[in-house]
């Protein structure tokens, strides 16, 4: 039966349907705006008789993936969990419900709904989703012509912006230091100099790099000259901190940002975009020089091209003359003289190799002192502990997230904020403290408290003097946190003891989604 024919049933010949509405926009303003979705399925709604009682919106959501999309993490949370009190998803067309790049995981969202019984509609298709062998061809075609318009998009996107680039202008990033951005109009009328964390407005606006201050181009120069003495890095980052001067980002300098510098093309007037890339959401990777975009001349130079192509010279020197062998008769000979070895160690001797050099060529620093023959120090021994605590504390965290899942919430972790998520509904923070022992023969555990706030649960793993066995779980409300010592004890008191458990069972009780009305 098509909706038309549906339609035409009597009203006393047919129930009003329980339904929700998904709605989707990334950055379209017409056709997909959220506004035009909501009039589409509440007329929809209206001619086949359905009642909307739940609204999932994806404001400003992309389609490829499902991780940038809390609202479609949560209707498949209710239904799976059998919280869901409607019986019909209605979505606007195919497209919204997402743009994946695999067509089969769009399929496998709708087929955990349908397993779930609950039908997915869309309002805007020619074809009633019905299961019909016609029904399934007409909707993977419309799948991948979803995702095919993301890779066409994606594709035009990338031809415009290689045109702008040839044309002169910025591809977008930070200026970089001694640079600023300036902000110019369609015709190349200059209109202002933008600030960090501003960007252009209009479509037919551009951006350049213009010079910045005369103090910033003559360190940058003071780099190109140091480096071409046979400065290294690292000590002019060290002389630059030394002297109090920040980078274009008020970090203090680092071996990578004196790379930076030395090694862009931006500094002697060239315009390389596409140094990497990182299109239709996937991982960033580095592209090779080949793929570069690459226009001469375009802005003012800040150092000279024969300045530029010297220190180039010296970094390609320096990297083919040092072998793996040169590098441990290095370490051996500075082990030698100072009796140890340490990555400030290694850092602070002058004319000699950095320690991601090493770690560049050995794997780890720890590989390259074995090589040689020394026995690590109790502090990298200790770096050693922190980094499988580390590693058990995301394990736990993994456990915790697939427990949520089988108690029909729906879990995941937030790595830029380090926060596990629980049904869009609290935070918790799950930090962990290694166990130390005191010269009086009992154990303490300190902790950063500063960890665990900004969220609404705390949660601290306390080891055992192994440090590999895990031996309780502080799980706390956060203001209990912020107000505890930062150090635990093997009993701290009535009132935060009994904050203690053996798992993390009560965090998933909590977290636990259950039908609605019981059995019965």
């Amino acid at each position: 039966m098509d909706k038309i024919a549906a339609a035409r049933i009597g009203p006393r010949e047919r129930r009003r349907v329980r339904a929700a509405q998904y709605l989707r926009m990334s950055t379209e303003r017409q056709t997909y705006s959220i506004e035009n979705q909501r009039d589409a399925i509440r007329d929809y709604a209206a001619l086949m008789r359905y009642d909307i009682v739940a609204t999932y919106e994806d404001a400003g959501r992309s389609g490829l993936n499902i991780e940038g999309r809390p609202a479609l993490r949560r209707l498949l949370a209710d239904v799976e969990s059998g919280q869901a009190d409607f019986e019909t998803i209605v979505v606007y067309d195919v497209s919204r419900w997402g743009r994946f790049q695999n067509i089969d995981e769009s399929a496998s969202y709708e087929y955990r709904c349908q397993r779930a019984g609950v039908r997915i509609e869309f309002c805007a298709e020619q074809f009633a989703n019905d299961g019909s062998v016609g029904s399934d061809v007409l909707k993977a075609i419309k799948r991948s012509m979803a995702a095919e318009l993301s890779r066409m998009l994606s594709q035009k996107t990338f031809i415009g912006q290689t045109r702008v680039v040839k044309m002169g202008f910025r591809g977008g990033g930070h200026a970089g230091y001694g640079f600023r951005r300036l902000l110019v109009d369609a015709s190349g009328k200059p209109k202002t100099i933008l600030k960090r964390h501003e960007w252009k407005a209009l479509a037919t606006d551009r951006v350049v790099l213009v010079p910045g201050p005369e103090s910033e181009i003559e360190i940058v120069r003071w780099i190109f000259k140091q480096f071409i003495k046979g400065k290294l890095e690292v000590e002019i980052a060290r002389a630059l901190n030394e002297r109090g001067v920040l980078t274009d980002l008020d970090q203090t300098w680092t071996t990578a940002s004196v790379r930076s510098v030395l090694t862009h093309e931006k500094y002697i007037g060239n315009n390389v975009w596409n140094r990497t890339s990182e299109r239709l959401h996937r991982n960033r990777v580095k592209n090779p020089p080949s793929a570069w975009i690459r226009v001469e001349n375009v802005s003012v130079p800040l150092v000279s091209r024969k300045l530029f192509e010297r220190a180039r010279s010296v970094a390609q020197a320096r990297r083919s003359r040092i072998t793996n062998e040169d590098l441990l008769a290095d370490l051996s000979r500075l082990l030698e003289e100072r009796g140890s070895l340490s990555g400030s160690i290694i850092n602070a001797t002058p004319g000699f190799s950095t320690k991601s050099m090493y770690i560049h060529r050995f794997g780890t620093l720890q590989a390259a002192y074995d090589l040689v023959g020394y026995e690590a120090s109790a502090n990298y021994r200790y770096f050693n502990v922190i980094t499988q605590l580390h590693r058990r504390r995301m394990e736990i965290i993994q456990d915790l997230v697939a427990a949520v899942g089988q108690a029909g919430g729906l879990a995941y972790y937030d790595s830029k904020r380090q926060l596990v998520r629980v049904n869009e509904e609290f935070t918790i923070a799950v930090w962990i403290a290694r166990c130390r022992p005191s010269p009086y023969g009992y154990s303490h555990w300190p902790f950063h408290k500063r960890r665990l706030t900004g969220s609404d649960i705390s949660v601290l793993i306390r080891m055992l003097p192994d440090n590999v066995t895990v031996r309780d779980f502080l799980i706390v409300p956060a203001w209990e946190a912020e107000h505890a010592a930062p150090m635990l004890s093997p009993n701290n008191g009535v009132r935060l003891d009994a904050f203690l458990f053996q798992s993390l069972d009560p965090l998933v009780e909590i977290a636990r989604r259950a039908p609605i009305g019981g059995a019965g």
